[in-house]
């Protein structure tokens, strides 16, 4: 069973930048794919940014030039650096490490967190 514990969300005002953690106890964690989605409340989970073992990234077209994904192989934990922050980016952001298949679908991802709340004010 692998655990993932984010960390670091919070309420923060337009323009400003938060770092999101995402510590995993995956023994091989280092070969897996991880990714980062949100969801806002009504809507569709979707995904932000996804990192590949070999740290090839994807991000949304909605946050890319924003946010970076990155992650620490020795320490078992992948980060989301986010700037320029927009009320429209409100949401719980999830990490997730990925099992097979559309790596852009949340079904193609076993192990959750539990998620942590991002707020942005305007």
């Amino acid at each position: 069973q692998v655990q993932l514990v984010e960390s670091g969300g919070g309420l923060v005002q337009a323009g400003g930048s938060l770092r999101l953690s995402c510590a995993a106890s995956s023994r091989s964690f280092s070969g897996y794919l991880m990714g980062w989605f949100r969801q806002a409340p009504g809507k569709e989970r979707e995904v932000v940014a996804r990192i590949t073992s070999s740290s090839s990234t994807y991000y949304a077209s909605s946050v890319k030039g924003r946010f970076t994904i990155s992650r620490d192989d020795a320490k078992n934990t992948v980060y989301l650096q986010m700037s320029s922050l927009k009320p429209e980016d409100t949401a719980v952001y999830y990490c997730a490490q990925y099992s097979g298949g559309n790596s852009y679908s949340p079904g193609s991802y076993n192990y959750w967190g539990q998620g942590t709340q991002v707020t942005v004010s305007s």
